[in-house]
C-alpha cells in the first residue's frame, strides 16, 4: 500500500540561510506550490542571505532572524506551522575539535527546544536533518557493507556526537510522547552556495586564485557525494511520505577518495599537482563513509538524479567560477553587513 502523501500548509525551516537550508527553501517553493515557509536562521558565520535575496519579497517565504535555542523566538516563528524541518546545525568537524561548545548548544539544546515547542503547538510532522557521520567510520575495504538505517551509532568527532545525541532525542520524543518525528541521514553534500570552509568550494576557490589546497594525510579517505538538490528532494519526499519514528538514509552511491576529488578539481581549474599541499591528518579522521539508500528509494519512491560525476562536479565548479562576487564577499567578510541589510528587509 502506497503511503499517504502529506501536504503541509506552513513549514518552519530552521537554518534556512545556510547551504542546505537555502537550497531546501528553494526546492520547497518549487515542488510544493501550496506551501508557505517560515525560515528562521541566527545568521551565524556560515549563513548568507545573498543566496535568498530574490525570495525575500516572495509572499510564501517569511524570513525571521532568530536562534533555535531561544524558546520565545522559536515559539513565535513556529506558531501557525503544521510541519518543522530542522536543518540548523553547527557542522564543521574541524571547528568542533577546537571547541565543541557551540555544537552541543545548537545541535542538542536547539533540537530539544524545537521538539518541546513542536509538541506544545501540536505540529503534525517534525523532520530532523542529520548526517551519515553519526555512524562513524567504515574501512577502506569496498566489500564492507554501507551504512543502513539499523547501523549502530558510533560517532567519531564532537560534531558527529552532537548530531547523534540530537537524533536520539528525536527518537526518544517519538517513543515517549508518540510525537510524529522522523530523521533523514545524508552523505556529503555539494553544489552552489556552499560556505568556502567545506572541501569542494575551498579547493575550487583556492585553485582559481592560484593558491595551494590542503589535503589531509594520505588523501585516501572516502566520501559519498550527493548534490544538495537531490538531498532536498529526498527531504521533501520524507516529509510528505515518510513514517513517523523512522530513519531514512540519503546517498547517491557516489564514493570518491579525497585525493581523486582533488585531482578532478585540479583538472577542472587548469592546475597541476604542485598545487597540492599534504598536511597532517585531522584528529580521529573517519576513513570511509558510504550510504545504503535502498529503504529510502523503496519506501519513498525517491532517486538521486543530479549527483552523477563528473558532470555534476563540473557544473558546481562552473557555478563558483561564474559567481566570484558571491564568494569574494564571504572571503573579505562583507557578507556579514549584507546579511544585516537583507535581514531587515526580510523581516
Amino acid at each position: 500500500m502506497a503511503p499517504q502523501t502529506y501536504q503541509p500548509k506552513r513549514v518552519l525551516i530552521t537554518g534556512g540561510a545556510g547551504f542546505i537550508g537555502s537550497a531546501l527553501v528553494r526546492n520547497v517553493l518549487e515542488q510544493l506550490p501550496q506551501t508557505e515557509i517560515v525560515n528562521i536562521d541566527a545568521l551565524t558565520y556560515a549563513a548568507s542571505l545573498a543566496g535568498l535575496e530574490d525570495l525575500l519579497d516572495d509572499p510564501r517565504h517569511h524570513f525571521v532572524q532568530g536562534d533555535i535555542t531561544d524558546r520565545e523566538a522559536v515559539r513565535r516563528a513556529m506558531d501557525g506551522c503544521d510541519a518543522v524541518i530542522n536543518v540548523a546545525a553547527e557542522s564543521h568537524v574541524d571547528r568542533s575539535i577546537i571547541d565543541s561548545g557551540p555544537f552541543i548548544r545548537s545541535n542538542v539544546l536547539g533540537t530539544q527546544v524545537l521538539l518541546d515547542t513542536a509538541r506544545e503547538l501540536k505540529v503534525h510532522r517534525y523532520l530532523q536533518v542529520s548526517t551519515d557521520e553519526v555512524y562513524g567510520s567504515l574501512s577502506l575495504d569496498p566489500s564492507e557493507p554501507a551504512f543502513t538505517e539499523t547501523t549502530p551509532l558510533n560517532p567519531s568527532s564532537p560534531y558527529a556526537a552532537s548530531k547523534a545525541a540530537a537524533d536520539l532525542l528525536v527518537l526518544a520524543y517519538g517513543h515517549t510522547f508518540g510525537f510524529p518525528a522522523m530523521i533523514t541521514r545524508c552523505s556529503n553534500n555539494f553544489g552552489p552556495r556552499q560556505f568556502p570552509e567545506k572541501v569542494i568550494p575551498l579547493f575550487t576557490i583556492n585553485l582559481m586564485r592560484g593558491k595551494t589546497v590542503p589535503l589531509y594525510g594520505d588523501g585516501l579517505n572516502v566520501r559519498d557525494w550527493i548534490h544538495v538538490d537531490d538531498h532536498c528532494s529526498a527531504i521533501i519526499a520524507a516529509l510528505q511520505r515518510g513514517e513517523p519514528g523512522k530513519v531514512y538514509n540519503i546517498g547517491a552511491s557516489n564514493e570518491h577518495p579525497n585525493v581523486e576529488l582533488t585531482h578532478m578539481l585540479l583538472r577542472l581549474t587548469g592546475r597541476d599537482e604542485s598545487a597540492i599541499e599534504y598536511v597532517t591528518d585531522r584528529l580521529g579522521h573517519d576513513r570511509r563513509y558510504a550510504i545504503d539508500s535502498t529503504w529510502t528509494k523503496q519506501s519513498l519512491g525517491w532517486q538521486a538524479t543530479r549527483s552523477a560525476w563528473p558532470a555534476a562536479l563540473e557544473q558546481t565548479v562552473q557555478w563558483y567560477r561564474a559567481n566570484q562576487p558571491w564568494w569574494e564577499s564571504i572571503l573579505c567578510g562583507a557578507y556579514r553587513t549584507e546579511n544585516e541589510r537583507l535581514a531587515r528587509r526580510g523581516g
